[in-house]
């Protein structure tokens, strides 16, 4: 009984995000199509969920950028390999962890902050305000902030990658005693367009999967401000969750594809 349960309502989730993500895909043509996409809206968003979100940013590319030097500098250097520390580094970045904690951070800075405010908005009856003055609240409240998480997500992934090379350059330097020459010739020799656009499409799918939910657990809230908390901490979880779960297909599929038509 209990696994029949887990699937119903795995599977109720996965159709009440699919239809909200279709629901956001039709209003954003149709806005566009009609000239009313809320292009105001989104910049607003983009501001708030992009350039506020950046001091997080650069200190979570710059340590990781850091902290992989350290650990992988040493080792290369006992092997005589020291020459291929950019490398491995600005791969490891560029692929995987620069999405993925870029991800990890605005899902617990910016999905939290839409769940709560959606969900202050449901309790208090805003949203069927909005349906009162035929206003679609899936066009007036979840395009902009889908959209604003998609695209800046990249931004932010892109800013991370810098700010880690530069924090691995640093410590290459200063501490590991590589020349910043050959730090740089690693990473120029090693890393692929593919790998940067690889990580740059992972961050899209982050980025509106963080909005979705956001709005989705916004949205759903029931109970009050009890409801808003709980809509909050859910919004964080199954955000990283589906994050770090949709990242090894993502994988796998951008893998396949580079080892069929790039190579």
């Amino acid at each position: 009984m209990i696994a029949i349960k887990l699937l119903k309502d795995l599977t109720n989730l996965f159709g009440s995000l699919t239809i909200l993500f279709l629901q956001s895909i039709y209003w954003t043509i149709h806005g566009i199509r009609t000239g009313r996409f809320g292009m105001k809206n989104l910049m607003e968003q983009m501001s708030r969920i992009g350039v506020d979100s950046f001091p997080m940013v650069a200190l979570t590319g710059f340590s990781t950028g850091a902290v992989l030097v350290v650990q992988i500098g040493y080792q290369f250097a006992q092997l005589g390999a020291q020459r291929y520390v950019g490398g491995v580094v600005s791969m490891a970045m560029a692929r995987e962890l620069a999405p993925i904690l870029t991800s990890i951070v605005v899902a617990g800075r910016i999905g939290s902050s839409i769940a709560a405010e959606l969900g202050t908005m449901k309790i208090t009856e805003q949203i069927d305000a909005l349906e009162t003055m035929a206003t679609d609240p899936v066009d007036y409240l979840v395009v902009p902030r889908f959209w604003g998480c998609t695209f800046m997500l990249v931004i932010l992934t892109v800013f991370t990658n810098v700010v880690g090379m530069i924090g691995g350059s640093i410590i290459a330097v200063h501490q590991i005693g590589l020349t910043l020459a050959t730090f740089s010739d690693s990473i120029l020799q090693s890393l692929k367009i593919q790998d940067i656009v690889g990580g740059l499409l992972k961050s899209m799918v982050f980025g509106g999967l963080i909005g979705t939910i956001g709005c989705y657990k916004g949205f759903t809230t029931e109970g009050g401000a009890e409801g808003v908390g709980k809509s909050t901490t859910g919004a964080v979880v199954l955000a990283i969750m589906f994050i770090l779960a949709v990242n090894y297909f993502l994988t796998v599929g951008i893998n396949n594809f580079n080892m069929a038509y790039l190579q």
